[in-house]
């Protein structure tokens, strides 16, 4: 199933060349995908075959639940952005519509190790001490 058209495709080869350092994409699924599943894991099978710095690990949600739960994945499709360490980053859902940008700048991030943020926002964020669970809904309505 291809899901990028081709001048996409063109478009994220020339984009993904700003990568410095490797960025690890793992899916959670299951063995009898739902539709949802079926189609992300094509889409991240595309972008992570555009940069020979982007790789795709697949887990089965049901018989790898350890490793699941050990990135707090509690649902499917689920969508880990991985670099030097777990940043925190999921995607659930199929990252398509306005999500496909924020998935496309996320990976970016994690292949540059740069969130794009000043110097003073990087300070105040250090601050903070304890950890912080932040959900971010997106509805085109």
């Amino acid at each position: 199933m291809e899901i990028l058209k081709e001048k996409d495709r063109g478009k994220l080869i020339n984009a993904f060349k700003d990568i410095e350092k490797d960025v690890k994409i793992v899916m959670f699924t299951q063995e009898m995908e739902c539709p949802h599943c079926e189609m992300t894991r094509a889409m991240l099978e595309e972008i992570s075959g555009l940069s020979d710095k982007l790789s795709l690990e697949v887990h089965d949600f049901v018989g790898e639940a350890d490793l699941a739960k050990k990135h707090g994945v509690d649902k499917i499709p689920a969508t880990i952005l991985l670099g030097d360490k777990d940043y925190g980053i999921r995607f659930y859902g199929v990252p398509a519509g306005y999500e496909f940008n924020v998935l496309i700048e996320d990976i970016m991030d994690v292949g540059k190790r740069n969130p794009g943020l000043s110097k003073e926002v990087m300070a105040e964020l250090a601050k903070i001490d304890q950890p912080v669970h932040m959900q971010v809904l997106i509805s085109p309505t």
